[in-house]
């Protein structure tokens, strides 16, 4: 899987991840643990970057790109994503498209510097969502 990340998408992703952080490529639709929202109407169209400090075993598909950074994705993710991945920074979002047209023009960003989330802490999260699950 190879993605063109755009020089505005760069200059960000650049700025608000450590060097040496891995980044997921993964949906933020419920599905996963990292996943912040969720519900039938996010299904496939909900996009976000997550950054660790490590790698998860769970992703261990690699997006090649043009800005040196470590990006993977999953099975399941890699579903939604089409042929011609680009990355851009439009009106202050992160805008992912393919082929097809736009995938999500505000893909998320979230930064995690613990190995990984504990079952505590995703319990926690998820009794949160309430009014944000549709």
């Amino acid at each position: 899987m190879n993605m063109i990340i755009k020089d505005a998408a760069k200059t960000y992703l650049t700025a608000h991840v450590q060097p040496g952080m891995t980044l997921l490529l993964t949906t933020d639709d419920g599905s996963n643990r990292y996943s912040t929202v969720g519900g039938t109407c996010a299904i496939g169209d909900k996009f976000q970057f997550v950054a660790l400090t490590e790698d998860d075993s769970n992703y261990p598909l690699i997006v090649d790109n043009n800005a040196g950074l470590t990006i993977r994705t999953n099975a399941d993710t890699a579903l939604y994503l089409g042929n011609g991945l680009i990355l851009d920074r439009v009106f202050n979002q992160l805008s992912l498209r393919d082929d097809t047209g736009v995938l999500d023009s505000a893909v998320g960003l979230i930064t995690y510097t613990a190995q990984e989330k504990s079952d505590l802490d995703l319990k926690r999260e998820m009794q949160t969502l309430g009014t944000r699950i549709c």
